[in-house]
């Protein structure tokens, strides 16, 4: 979440904002209310005058953790946080209606409108957008279900967005003020990392994919969107700030209400950067070689080295590419406190430039990028509205989007059907080429992202700074399960369907309360509803089910199975199908490689009354090569540089197949990089330098290439020899190839020109069986370079 990206350094600014304290409640939200319940009107600031919602599924998770301790302060630490309003996520579209991770929109939305009844004043409920085509490019922890292509966006459309906006648009909901958090790792990435082919691939479906979820969501009155802005150690420097700047404008115009369908930004979202850098206060300062603490290692000359400064550079660029100056800015202060004992009470005394700024930071991590579960951090101030002392940050208000003690990612490879790769940035001993060939400092034993961590929600808690107050006494560990649901009884049978209700279950006294019921069809689970009420659908025809149900509570504890009811549904008067669906339409070729070729098409219909579309047929020429369910399907095993023409035809459940779509035409990639000329002017000479990190039987390199010549180099092929038998397995920022042990890297696009005195950094990932002897010589376009 949030990564960072490349960056360059460039001069910068700014005043410091004054720091301010604040006073710590264990109350949802810091601000001066008014009585009454009121309808929920447009406002500038949503937060002010407004409770936030507390989602009882985190907080139940909180409080069972509180109760596993047996240090009482930290228990009562964990109350206080039990009761502060955390973002609800939708990070796929079984979200929407629930799933196994958790309770469904509607049921927060219900939740919502209960907790601003009881507290009788406006309540925020923090909404969190997350499904893009191709989500998180630049990362592998917490990428999706939706592929960057046609058909993904198609479904981000029709399967996500709208039945979002369908629900938000629910009258009974137009009292709440919903803030929405679009996209966190969408737009910032297409400023630092369209060198990423998965960025490229990605990047016209962000800008269509936000551009959608702005005009739906904020079509919806009682809506306010902030979009995702990253964070001061991703954009802050001027290089990125700027034109991160202008991608936000012009997805904006590119809306159906211009600037106006965006209330805001928010910063810092699921990442630890701090709040302020109390020690730090002045990125210019200089020690006594003249040399401005931006300059140091840490900071690599980004003048940004909080969030509070972060948020005012990006208002104020934000404001003059034409952004109304009423625009409001959110910080994510769910974990950037850095407390506890390696906090620095004290600026440093040093006069060496990076251990002063190490002594005097507060943000411990060994570097800036290192964003998954990192080590030492802490939740930092609570929920609050209208925090004083920024008037230069225009803040709406501090705001917990990612809820203390969710993971960041898995930190081993975790198989799972949620899109959720394996990042080695989560991998605690892994040494990261991004961090500057140092360990990640990942929490371990981490599960996958989203997923509750307990180990480091321990340690967010004892590291908060501001220190949190202690709340009320843990609650003991409920381990009584509900009472066994009765009265299930079979009501409206059809031909597919048996409708069933039953009997309020109840929770023991103290008890964590009936969170809803688990319905069996024989001994399959075919639902899990909230109510006292069931329809078993999918069934066949004149044929006899026996039902139970189960009740389980917050805690997890599930009840007996209730007593069986069973049910015959009606024969089936069905006709013969002898209709074929409609013809696929919209073929289209997308990302290419030597030996495949990805394809996507419009979904079929079928007849009313017809068997339904089953799938796809896929031919190359007339050739049968796939027959997939979805619109999209890779054809591999394609030979380089060779035209090919697919069709698709569809076919229903009765077998019924179309007539074939409209052909497409693609040829693949060929095997030979074709790069402009290289040329090395007489006297040109270049120097590398080989950096590898080597565990157990693998490595990971960085490999500097710097021209040391007085003419430019235009196209550039790199050559060495492994000593030791290295097998290259995966790299970057060039193009590899090996043949035995002799390597060829050749630029990519990007880094192609290398002008009097410039380097590029471009690496691999490797295997070895033991030994790891670095090479010991270098060519570049077959001259030697210097090995530094």
């Amino acid at each position: 979440m949030s990564r960072h990206g490349p960056h360059a350094g460039a001069r910068r600014r700014r005043a410091v904002a004054a720091a301010a304290t604040a006073t710590l409640a264990a109350i949802p939200l810091a601000a001066a209310l008014s009585t009454g319940a009121q309808a929920a009107t447009r406002v500038d600031n949503p937060y002010a005058g407004a409770v936030q919602y507390v989602n009882p599924t985190w907080s139940a998770a909180v409080k069972a953790s509180a109760a596993r301790q047996s240090d009482a302060s930290l228990a009562a630490k964990m109350m206080t946080v039990s009761q502060q309003p955390t973002a609800v996520w939708m990070d796929r579209i079984s979200a929407i209606t629930g799933n196994a991770d958790g309770k469904g929109l509607k049921f927060h939305l219900d939740n919502a409108v209960a907790q601003q009844q009881a507290a009788g004043v406006p309540l925020v409920f923090n909404l969190v957008i997350y499904d893009l085509p191709g989500r998180d490019c630049y990362a592998l922890a917490s990428n999706g279900e939706l592929p960057a292509t046609d058909a993904g966006l198609a479904r981000y459309q029709s399967e996500y967005i709208d039945p979002i906006a369908a629900l938000l648009s629910d009258s009974k909901y137009a009292d709440l003020r919903i803030a929405a958090t679009i996209e966190p790792d969408s737009l910032p990435n297409l400023t630092t990392n369209m060198s990423q082919p998965e960025c490229q691939q990605a990047a016209p479906y962000y800008r269509a994919g936000v551009k959608y979820a702005l005009d739906k969501l904020h079509a919806v009155g009682n809506v306010y969107n902030y979009i995702d802005i990253g964070h001061s150690g991703w954009l802050g420097w001027d290089s990125n700030a700027g034109p991160a700047a202008k991608t936000f404008a012009e997805v904006a115009r590119s809306t159906q209400a211009g600037f106006a369908s965006i209330d805001g930004f928010v910063s810092d979202v699921a990442n630890t950067t701090p709040l302020e850098e109390p020690f730090l206060p002045d990125p210019t300062k200089t020690l006594g070689g003249g040399n401005p603490i931006r300059s140091s290692s840490f900071y690599e000359w980004n003048f940004d080295f909080d969030e509070v400064d972060f948020a005012a550079h990006m208002h104020r660029l934000l404001v003059a590419e034409g952004f109304p100056t009423t625009l409001g800015m959110l910080i994510d202060t769910s974990r950037n406190g850095w407390g506890g004992p390696n906090r620095p009470t004290a600026v440093s005394t040093s006069t060496d430039l990076n251990t002063y700024v190490n002594e005097s930071r507060v943000d411990r991590r060994v570097h800036r990028g290192a964003w998954c579960n990192p080590l030492g951090a802490g939740i930092g101030e609570l929920p609050k509205a209208s925090p004083s002392g920024y008037a230069a940050s225009h803040l709406d208000a501090f705001v917990w989007i990612k809820p203390p003690g969710e993971s960041d990612g898995a930190s081993t490879d975790i198989p799972n059907d949620q899109g959720k790769r394996f990042d080695r940035m989560c991998d605690p001993t892994f040494v990261s080429p991004k961090l500057s060939n140092q360990l990640t400092g990942a929490t371990p034993n981490a599960p996958l992202a989203g997923q509750w961590f307990e180990d480091q929600f321990v340690t967010l808690v004892k590291n908060a700074y501001p220190v949190i107050n202690g709340g009320t006494t843990p609650p003991p560990v409920d381990t009584v399960a509900p009472s066994v649901p009765a009265g299930l009884t079979v009501g409206a049978v059809t031909s597919s369907s048996v409708a069933l209700s039953w009997t309020a279950s109840t929770d023991n006294a103290g008890g964590s309360g009936v969170a809803g019921y688990d319905v069996y069809r024989g001994t399959t689970l075919i639902g899990s509803p909230t109510t006292t009420s069931f329809t078993a659908t999918g069934l066949s025809p004149d044929t006899a089910y026996s039902f139970t149900v189960r009740a389980k509570d917050v805690a997890g504890n599930v009840s007996a199975a209730s007593s069986a009811a069973s049910a015959t549904t009606l024969p089936g008067t069905t006709p013969t199908d002898t209709v074929a669906p409609s013809v696929p339409t919209g073929l289209a070729a997308g990302t290419t490689t030597t030996t495949s070729i990805a394809l996507s098409w419009n979904a079929s219909t079928d007849n009313a009354g017809g068997s339904g579309v089953a799938g796809y047929d896929v031919y190359r020429g007339t050739t049968l090569i796939g027959s997939p369910t979805t619109t999209s399907f890779t054809a591999t095993g394609l030979s380089p540089d060779t035209a090919y023409s697919f069709t698709v035809r569809a076919k229903d459940v009765a077998g019924n197949v179309s007539a074939s779509s409209a052909a497409v035409n693609a040829r693949t990639q060929t095997d030979v990089i074709v790069t402009p000329t290289p040329t090395t002017e007489p006297g040109a000479s270049c120097k590398v330098t080989y950096q590898a990190s080597g565990w157990n039987t693998g490595l990971s390199a960085n490999v500097k290439v710097t021209n040391t010549g007085s003419s430019a180099i235009s196209g550039w092929t790199l050559k060495f020899t492994f000593p030791s038998g290295q097998q290259i397995s995966q790299g970057w920022s060039a193009t590899w190839s090996q043949s035995g042990s002799a390597v060829t890297a050749t630029n990519a696009p990007w880094n192609g020109t290398l002008a009097p005195g410039a380097s590029t950094d471009i690496g691999f990932n490797a295997s070895h069986s033991g030994t790891n002897t670095a090479p010991t010589s270098f060519t570049l376009n077959g001259a030697s370079c210097t090995v530094a």
